[in-house]
């Protein structure tokens, strides 16, 4: 059973006001639900579930009503005379029709089955008002291709595997969705992170420098340091601005994305670890066969292949059509009258064509198809290669990516405490200005280091999820209710 997709509503937020204290999670859940992207994904899903309805509908019954009420007419027409002759005569004749029919395809065959009622009635103004009318109570009717292209077998076969596929891709599209937004928020907590940085190395070079000028005084600093240490606080102040500037930025790129207002100054939580689970390359690769839309859209698009081929040796060559029906039919002067006693009507009709000499293009449209086929095949072998080898090799680094993170975690505490020596160091005199500059480099690459790192485990999240559509942690796959 088929249910419609369920529409996710955006609450409004307030208009111009900055979400403030936002973290991960809740800036993926609020763009998941009021961006302009997520929006465009829920849209795509109810137009391949609409399109799958009108595929359903092909193979159920349709009741219609047609007529011409009236179709009424005042000129000169050429009557044929009792006599044999023909004499152009003024008349004013008036003809009206109504009918009901039901038609149902065969998916089985490709025929179609007509059950149908029609009654006529016909005007004669300039004969006494003659009036007439004609039924047709059942009418019953097969229209039959024979050795035909079968599109309704074949569109069986193929519009439930799109749909199917449209529902996994709706699942993928979020998933890239929250990878994306994982991406610019990690750009905005990098850029900040830098500001802050730049913010405590501008206030230690400000110190720095008040000291440094109460030893050049006292004689207990060169002149050069003292030089130094001003050019010091002028790239910090530089890289202040600079860092401000690539803040704000970023944020606007996130903006822009999530459709949130965020305000620059208000700093973003920096996530915890990401929780990569331990799963091997082929159990991944196993989720991924089973619930990617892959896996679904290379059968598809064999199917379509074949189909192709199907068509193009159905509508060539030999072409046989078989109509056949039988219903009742009676006339009379009045409507009552035209429905008793009706006589029985018969029509069977087999129309061919056989194409003599055609100059060789019927063997040309199959050939064709045949090797669109094989290419087809071929391309989809290369492309499933691919898939399995990217969900392979994602898989594959989560562990690395683990580690990795570990290491610029500890290297930044350190590099933090080294730096909190080397500048309590250097103002007892202990170590030269050119310590304390490479120890303060050190920690910022350190710092920057880390929320790299932990950017590219929450990505590699994301995208293991993406490709497997698969959640690790509760042990349950993405896809969206049908």
């Amino acid at each position: 059973m088929i249910f419609a997709p369920r529409v996710l509503v955006a609450q409004p937020l307030p208009v111009g006001r900055p979400q403030s204290g936002l973290n991960l999670p809740q800036v993926i859940e609020l763009t998941l639900v009021q961006s302009s992207v997520a929006r465009q994904a829920v849209t795509n899903r109810e137009t391949s579930y609409w399109q799958y309805r009108s595929f359903r509908a092909d193979y159920k019954p349709l009741l219609a009503v047609e007529g011409v009420l009236p179709d009424y007419s005042r000129t000169i027409l050429a009557v044929q005379q009792p006599d044999g002759t023909t004499n152009f005569r003024y008349v004013r004749i008036n003809s009206s029709y109504v009918g009901t029919t039901v038609t149902q395809g065969i998916g089985l065959t490709g025929g179609k089955v007509t059950v149908g009622s029609t009654l006529q009635r016909f005007d004669n103004f300039d004969a006494g008002g003659q009036r007439l009318y004609n039924s047709n109570p059942i009418a019953v009717g097969l229209t039959q291709p024979i050795g035909g292209f079968n599109q309704l077998r074949w569109n069986k076969r193929i519009e439930p595997l799109r749909y199917q596929e449209s529902q996994r891709q709706y699942a993928e599209e979020r998933e890239t969705i929250a990878r994306r937004v994982t991406e610019l928020y990690f750009d905005v907590l990098l850029q900040q992170v830098n500001a802050r940085v730049a913010r405590q190395n501008l206030q230690a070079s400000e110190e720095l420098l008040r000291t440094g000028r109460e030893k050049a005084r006292l004689g207990r600093l060169s002149e050069n340091d003292l030089l130094l240490l001003e050019l010091n606080l002028l790239g910090a102040r530089q890289a202040e601005v600079q860092a401000g500037v690539d803040a704000q930025n970023a944020a606007v790129q996130l903006k822009g994305y999530t459709g949130l207002t965020l305000d620059p100054a208000q700093p973003l939580a920096v996530p915890a670890a990401a929780p990569l689970p331990r799963v091997t390359p082929e159990v991944a690769l196993q989720q991924a066969r089973q619930y990617r839309r892959e896996t679904l859209m290379f059968q598809r698009r064999l199917l379509e292949a074949d189909r192709g081929v199907a068509q193009a040796k159905g509508t060539t060559g030999f072409q046989a059509n078989l109509t056949a029906s039988f219903g009742l039919t009676s006339s009379a002067d009045q409507l009552r009258g035209s429905y008793i006693s009706p006589n029985d009507q018969q029509q069977v009709r087999l129309g061919f064509a056989v194409p003599i000499v055609d100059w060789g293009k019927t063997r040309a449209v199959v050939k064709t198809a045949e090797l669109t086929r094989q290419q087809t095949r071929q391309n989809v072998e290369q492309e499933q290669l691919t898939f399995e080898q990217s969900v392979l090799s994602q898989a594959a680094q989560l562990a690395a990516l683990d580690q990795q993170l570990r290491l610029t975690q500890r290297a930044d505490s350190l590099a933090q405490r080294r730096y909190d020596i080397a500048q309590a160091t250097y103002k007892v005199g202990r170590i030269s200005l050119n310590d304390l500059n490479i120890a303060q480099g050190e920690k910022d690459r350190a710092k920057r280091a880390y929320i790299a790192a932990l950017r590219a485990c929450w990505v590699a999240y994301y995208q293991l999820r993406t490709l497997t559509l698969y959640d690790f942690e509760r042990e349950q796959p993405l896809l969206a209710a049908e």
